[in-house]
């Protein structure tokens, strides 16, 4: 006797996934409009998102690029701190007590103030006044493109920022300005320090004392360094409990409380977010719309499928094969688009960051996006009759 086999009547999953994915991309290609515009949904979508969110993460740094280039591991500062503004004094006390502190290895103050510049014409240009103390000039200047920090151990020196030189009447080494009704040189130029507020200019520290006519028992700040091997938090807790007159922060918790004050108290992140949420449902409803409309276009096609045995899970694979390739292709094009956009509008006053989660994290989401669009394809697709081929 010859002994029975059993007749697959099923292909396995891979080869019915690898079929099927075949099956999806050449009705993808065919219709090369429908493929043209729902890729531009997505690319409009990606370019929206990153665009806005690249912008955002710009402005967010530009507001803690100071803390964070300020080589500080505590800051001590007034009362009630959210952000890094001028305005608010503390006593030299706090700055004596945090050098004999334990863990402490340097403490130095920061004068942070608002400034106006004379300008050759008549007007006048506001600043924000930093001083810092040689020689270790904690908290600035950097991203020096002209000059040396060391410079503004000479009297009556400041750096200003390279693109402000036309604006502050055509500024290069050596010139003279007059800065709060004094004539100071300028020892140096930075670039892209510029924040929400006016672009930051530095100075020694007895110089911008003299500027900011601040109190000599007086200063904004006062900037910690950290012992090899201390735990600054440990550190930051000892200070803490010299002065209860003050708040007392580790950088990253500065950095964090500046982020928290422009994304919820400034509004930020209600503007910002409303845009990328709009870039998203637009490209769900382009991706959503012309699947949807490739299924009506070729129902036949799919009635076809399902007579030869394709059942709705097949058909699904089919789509998720489409969903994705529009996801990864426009995901691509979009983000080489604003790669290159954030290339070309570059400068100090606006700079789109765009850091590699971000990259991954678009893709990520347009996959989502267009995976959950192609759910109204398949709705439609499951009310399709096989019978219907031969009508």
């Amino acid at each position: 006797m010859i002994a029975a086999r059993a007749i697959k009547t099923r292909a396995s999953f891979l080869v019915r996934l690898s079929t099927m994915g075949r099956v999806g991309l050449r009705m993808m290609f065919f219709d090369k409009a429908k493929l043209l515009g729902t890729l531009l949904g997505v690319v409009f979508a990606v370019v929206l998102v990153n665009q806005q969110l690249g912008i955002f993460l710009g402005l967010i740094y530009k507001n803690i690029m100071f803390v964070q280039n300020s080589r500080a591991d505590i800051w001590i500062t007034p009362p009630s701190t959210e952000n890094l503004t001028a305005g608010k004094t503390l006593p030299n006390a706090n700055l004596y007590a945090a050098k004999v502190t334990p863990g402490v290895a340097w403490a130095e103050p920061l004068l942070y103030g608002g400034g106006s510049v004379k300008t050759p014409s008549g007007g006048t240009e506001p600043i924000t006044l930093v001083g810092t103390r040689y020689p270790r000039y904690v908290g600035g200047p950097w991203n020096i493109v002209a000059g040396d920090a060391q410079r503004l151990s000479l009297p009556d020196t400041m750096f200003f920022e390279d693109s402000d030189r036309e604006t502050l009447g055509g500024l290069n080494l050596g010139s003279m300005r007059e800065v709060n009704g004094r004539r100071v040189t300028v020892g140096g130029f930075t670039w892209g320090l510029e924040p929400f507020g006016p672009s930051y200019a530095f100075a020694d520290y007895e110089t911008a004392r003299e500027l900011l006519h601040t109190a000599s028992d007086q200063c904004s700040y006062v900037l910690v360094g950290v012992e090899s091997g201390q735990d600054p938090s440990a550190v930051k807790a000892a200070l803490q409990a010299k002065m209860p007159g003050a708040l007392v922060m580790t950088g990253a918790e500065f950095k964090g409380k500046i982020e928290y004050f422009l994304v919820f108290k400034q509004s930020l992140g209600v503007s910002f977010g409303t845009s990328t949420l709009f870039g998203l449902i637009v490209g769900f409803v382009i991706v959503a719309l012309s699947m949807f409309s490739s299924v009506v276009d070729n129902v036949r096609e799919f009635g076809t499928l399902k007579a030869v045995g394709s059942t709705n899970f097949d058909l699904g694979m089919l789509l998720l094969v489409q969903s994705l390739t529009y996801a990864v292709l426009g995901s691509i094009i979009g983000l080489a688009l604003v790669t290159r956009m954030a290339a070309g509008i570059r400068s100090a006053k606006l700079a789109l960051v765009l850091p590699p989660w971000l990259t991954f994290g678009t893709v990520a989401v347009m996959i989502v996006v267009c995976v959950t669009a192609s759910s109204l394809a398949l709705l439609r697709i499951r009310k399709v009759e096989p019978a219907m081929v031969f009508r």
